[in-house]
């Protein structure tokens, strides 16, 4: 197939060029047509390489002409929007932050995957980047084989369309607005009502396990990290003390004793018989009662009562790519579904837990979190010290 290369569409600045063949895009039953891909850069080899993959796209070699372009094919190309956006990473971090918060603010632009191409960054610049979330993904275009970036670009398209009406349904419910989904309403509603007055009937009991963790060991009562939660949303995640001060820290001390380690570096961190764990730790969390401040979560709405558990930012940070990521479509809960199969198993692995929170989150509903629920008593007490 021979391909086109049309014109420049701008004026003499040449800030941005449309590639096509001769085809003509089927319109779809949406308000929009989605075809072809956007790429901000000056790469040609990965321009050449796009359009032969899409068949037509435009690419910009800058992020505001980027945004004027973007805006100017919805107003003037019968409502077209790219299938997906990639950007080089020789911007700067804020432009390329604004950029995001430009498309997430867009009705129209906030399903379309934004992916940086980050093929010239160190290992450490790569870090920085993923912990940020500037975009959606970050790939390096010049190491994918076609096939492989095909099958990329298709799971991000149906992640980013399902986060999307996630985040669409999560602003409607904190506006009230009319026509959301009932069930996640009813939902909302049950985790508001349940926490409330759990919190209130177990307020005695929370005054008694701070005061026997004080009197044990000095530090704070509450446990309070950062948590990947769905979506990636972070946010602050508390439970009851039940470590040392400073366990945190210890992490690469006692590696070689992680459960998780599967020899490829590990994904989730836990440890049998943990040595940071205080007496009064170890009974807190052999009764799960250690969970009990996460109410406080449910409340505020980080949480939900039932659902996947929320990630330590550096095990979340290991979970962005292929099916895995379809983990953090779901909220994240105090119990869920791994909680009442696996919970103090000593044989449960990586894939066997990532396996469970996808499942969970393909197939989750109100009356699944109810029988979730009512399954969760018997797994409070665990047979391992984990």
């Amino acid at each position: 197939m021979e391909f086109t290369f049309l014109q420049k569409t701008t004026p003499r600045n040449k800030t941005f060029v449309r590639y096509a063949i001769k085809s003509y895009v089927a319109s779809g039953e949406s308000s929009y047509n989605r075809s072809g891909f956007f790429y901000i850069g000056k790469n040609p080899a990965n321009i050449e390489r796009l359009v032969k993959i899409f068949k037509r796209g435009y690419a910009s070699e800058s992020i505001e002409h980027a945004k004027s372009e973007l805006f100017r094919s919805l107003q003037l190309e019968k409502n077209n929007i790219p299938e997906i956006i990639f950007c080089e990473t020789q911007f700067d971090a804020m432009a390329i932050r604004s950029f995001c918060l430009y498309l997430n603010n867009h009705a129209a632009f906030s399903s379309i995957p934004f992916v940086l191409d980050g093929g010239n960054l160190g290992e450490s610049e790569l870090t920085q980047y993923r912990k940020t979330r500037l975009a959606d993904e970050i790939v390096s275009l010049g190491l994918m084989d076609d096939m492989s970036l095909v099958g990329k670009i298709q799971f991000l398209k149906k992640v980013k369309t399902k986060v999307a009406g996630l985040e669409t349904l999560a602003r409607a419910e904190r506006k009230f607005m009319t026509g959301v989904n009932a069930a996640s309403i009813i939902k909302r509603a049950f985790d508001i009502m349940v926490s409330s007055i759990a919190l209130l009937l177990l307020s005695p009991i929370f005054l008694l396990i701070a005061l026997a963790i004080n009197i044990e060991s000095t530090g704070p009562v509450f446990y309070v990290a950062k948590r990947a939660g769905r979506g990636y949303r972070i946010f602050n995640f508390y439970k009851f003390r039940t470590m040392y001060a400073g366990a945190d820290k210890m992490i690469n001390e006692y590696s070689h004793m992680n459960q998780y380690d599967t020899g490829d570096g590990p994904v989730f961190f836990k440890i049998n018989n943990d040595p940071r764990v205080t007496r009064v730790g170890a009974f807190l969390r052999n009764t799960s009662l250690d969970e009990l401040p996460q109410l406080f979560n449910v409340l505020l709405g980080d949480m939900s009562l039932v659902g996947n558990r929320p990630l330590p930012l550096y095990e979340a940070a290991t979970l962005t790519t292929d099916e895995c990521a379809q983990r953090f479509l779901a909220p994240a809960g105090i119990t869920g579904l791994w909680q009442i199969k696996k919970r103090g198993r000593e044989d449960m692995s990586v894939e066997e837990r990532i396996s469970l929170d996808i499942d969970y989150a393909n197939n989750y509903n109100f009356m699944y979190d109810l029988w979730i629920m009512a399954n969760t008593p018997s797994a409070l007490i665990q047979k391992s010290s984990v």
